[in-house]
């Protein structure tokens, strides 16, 4: 009988604190995985966090860090080998969020912060934690990218075409550290069911239901499921890989 088993494994996982996160830091831990929990701002939601993973026995601290900002990660870096060791799996979850509109009226500055928070992000965070994979020859890389940069609909021209660029980007770190043992891959998202749904009773949304085949919006949990998927030696052989979890509405071609 197959299971995911992550246990003496160590994840980092960008915007922990936020809708997709926290659910992936408890799938994770449920797997056996010890948890640095990463956030920004919540510093609250972060420490709420790490005494539920560390309630089921497993280790967490959390550590705050811009995402955007080199010497930040870098900072959060040395501080999660000092307190937790280095990570053997990186989740990269974290986003800026921003309003969505036509690429005439969308901001100018908001095509700045998705490119920074989509792909600096990465750069900063595999510079930082993909050396001590290297070393050990061991290691579970992976991106939160999304349908969108697959169908490229409009009024989300910003987060399009950061998303985009970072599906480049990740592919080429898969080529560069393929050798090393460690595994670079992609979860591309849907329109996500999150807790905000449940609290607010949205998780039927008709319009867009209907354009996926399995005529519903997929959930938090069914995302983390596949980042654990990834992050598991079941998963040993899977790099460089765009992986959707849209219920069918993202099919890549061949």
């Amino acid at each position: 009988m197959l299971s995911i088993d992550l246990s003496n494994r160590l994840a980092v996982i960008t915007g922990a604190t936020g809708q997709l996160g926290r659910v992936m830091a408890m799938v994770l831990s449920d797997c056996g995985a010890n948890i640095a929990v990463h956030y920004n701002s919540n510093a609250a939601k972060a420490a709420s966090l790490v005494e539920e993973i560390r309630a089921k026995g497993r280790r967490a601290a959390a550590f705050q860090a811009d995402i955007t900002d080199a010497e930040s990660i870098g900072h959060m870096h040395e501080e999660i080998v000092k307190e937790l060791g280095n990570p053997d799996i990186v989740v990269c979850n974290a986003v800026i969020q921003y309003e969505w509109t036509n690429v005439i009226d969308q901001n100018i500055s908001d095509f700045y912060s998705q490119f920074e928070s989509c792909i600096m992000h990465n750069v900063y965070m595999a510079k930082n934690f993909v050396p001590a994979m290297k070393e050990k020859k061991y290691g579970r890389y992976i991106a939160i990218n999304t349908e969108c940069s697959a169908l490229a609909e409009a009024n989300c021209s910003a987060y399009t075409a950061a998303k985009k660029g970072l599906d480049g980007f990740i592919r080429v770190l898969a080529k560069e550290v393929g050798e090393f043992g460690i595994t670079v891959n992609e979860v591309a998202p849907g329109w996500t069911i999150s807790y905000r749904d449940r609290e607010a009773g949205s998780e039927k949304q008709e319009q867009y239901d209907k354009t996926v085949p399995l005529r519903r919006r997929g959930t938090d949990l069914e995302i983390a499921q596949m980042v654990a998927f990834l992050a598991s030696d079941l998963a040993s052989f899977t790099t460089g890989a765009y992986i959707p979890v849209s219920g069918g509405r993202v099919m890549p071609g061949i």
